[in-house]
């Protein structure tokens, strides 16, 4: 099921609230398995097959993080309970994720005709990877003896189920437990409402809106100069309201329930470095991959090539997390040497004077745009050569056709972007504080209440109305 669905807005959502809130009347447990269950009724609903699979994982890894927090254990018992925990995880994530990756190449390297065909359970990624940084916490002693229901809860929670934000069960199990939170606040709703028009309306009319003109660059066979350049523009702002919308829905609908969800979207267009662009975009994974990869593997504590090294290898990785494929790999190495050179360039370059810290921040966002512009053109392309296609278009301005359709193109990109770079993002407007637990301090009161509600309305009927039949959200691919 998607959020931008009419099942899903007029009939799933108002049940499952209402049905949350009235519980919430009788007990403090009762809302936590009516949520539980009702977001494995929304996983089913698309993916019933894989259900089975998501309830052994919560089993299995309940199971052996109980082992870490209650059992007396000692250390070897420990480190073996916590490696087979994680390699059950990762061995489950391999076999459904990267075993028809693993079967082409060796096809190819053998020569042999072997088929593999498994299917993808939807969100396989975040579940587990929520679920590993769980057990490590559960080793190092950073995690409490929590209720079967609230665990499953955290597993399962559907605004985060299907496409993120990776939870941290120190940030979300409290919140379950709360019974405060199982009451209704007007302004929690109200606030979820309007992040979520906003969230909607970034999917079904901007992201929606600009995706016809990716076929510029990826879907014609030699594109010339300006149409690989609008193709690769316009996936880039797509791939950004499209994540960025479905970001804010997921924060709105998880405040209707008086919960808050960890920020995953900060406006990373406007970063200046390519380290702090990996501080704005996707970034609880960003988060993950520090804390339980990067930090882990040594981080910058053993000299600096080993630093890079490690850089090199946690981003490699997390190329590979996006998906099965060498396309994700070259993503993924891309984005490890920039990280690298990002590094090697803040130790090697003194600081700037003052007055020239601004043009250099202008400059910095400029190539830092550029070179995640490139580097979006292998996560979108659907080999490698094609990328290295697309790009060598990008750099030969010797063919340029520029007719009435590039035109067009051209003009809606650069609205795309006046959108990214001078327009607040929702936390800006909405004042959402994930860590404060505040959001909408200035919609309590004040003569802008009634227009900004207005406003927030309008949005909302025109995100409803753009609805498609089938846009899923580009993030469920991963």
């Amino acid at each position: 099921m998607l959020f931008n669905s009419y099942p899903f807005i007029l009939l799933f959502l108002p049940i499952v609230l209402a049905g949350y809130f009235w519980l919430g009347r009788r007990s403090n447990l009762t809302p936590v398995i009516w949520l539980a269950l009702a977001s494995l009724a929304f996983y089913a609903i698309g993916n019933w097959q894989f259900l089975p699979l998501l309830l052994i994982s919560i089993a299995f890894n309940f199971g052996i993080g109980h082992l870490l927090i209650v059992a007396e254990l000692k250390p070897p018992q420990r480190k073996a309970a916590l490696a087979f925990g994680v390699i059950g995880d990762l061995v489950v994530l391999g076999i459904f994720k990267y075993a028809g990756f693993v079967t082409e190449n060796i096809n190819a390297l053998a020569g042999t005709h072997h088929a593999v065909h498994i299917l993808l359970p939807v969100g396989i990624s975040f579940y587990t990877f929520t679920q590993i940084a769980f057990l490590v916490d559960a080793y190092r002693g950073q995690v409490a003896a929590y209720a079967l229901p609230h665990y499953a809860l955290f597993v399962t929670y559907f605004p985060h189920l299907i496409a993120g934000p990776i939870l941290h069960h120190k940030d979300m199990i409290p919140q379950f437990e709360r019974e405060k939170a199982k009451h209704p606040d007007p302004h929690l709703i109200l606030c979820g409402t309007i992040i979520f028009a906003i969230g909607l309306f970034k999917k079904t009319c901007i992201a929606d809106g600009i995706q016809p003109l990716v076929a510029l660059a990826f879907e014609a066979r030699s594109p010339s100069f300006d149409q690989a350049w609008l193709g690769a523009l316009a996936y880039t702002f797509q791939l950004y309201f499209d994540f960025s919308g479905y970001s804010d829905m997921a924060i709105g609908i998880s405040l209707m329930f008086g919960i808050f969800l960890p920020v995953n979207f900060n406006s990373p267009y406007k970063a200046t470095s390519i380290v702090e662009f990996w501080r704005r975009w996707h970034m609880t994974l960003s988060q993950f991959l520090r804390d339980y990869l990067y930090i882990p593997l040594g981080g910058n504590r053993r000299g600096r090539v080993l630093r890079y090294v490690n850089l090199s290898v946690t981003m490699l990785l997390g190329g590979l997390w996006h998906g099965a494929a060498w396309t994700f790999v070259a993503w993924g190495a891309l984005h490890g040497v920039y990280l690298c050179v990002n590094h090697a360039f803040s130790a090697l370059v003194p600081a700037m004077p003052p007055m020239f810290s601004r043009p250099a921040r202008l400059l910095g966002c400029v190539l830092t745009f550029l070179a995640v512009v490139i580097a979006w053109v292998f996560f979108r392309a659907d080999s490698v050569a094609w990328a290295l296609r697309v790009l060598h278009a990008m750099a030969d301005p010797s063919i340029i056709v520029f007719g009435r359709e590039e035109i067009a193109a051209l003009v809606l990109v650069l609205i795309y972007a006046a959108l990214v770079w001078l327009a607040p993002n929702t936390q800006a407007i909405m004042g959402y504080d994930h860590a404060g637990r505040r959001v909408g301090e200035n919609l309590r009161a004040g003569r802008m209440r009634p227009l900004f509600l207005y406003g927030a309305s309008l949005v909302l009927a025109f995100g409803i109305l753009g609805i498609q039949s089938h846009s899923e959200f580009i993030y469920f691919r991963f």
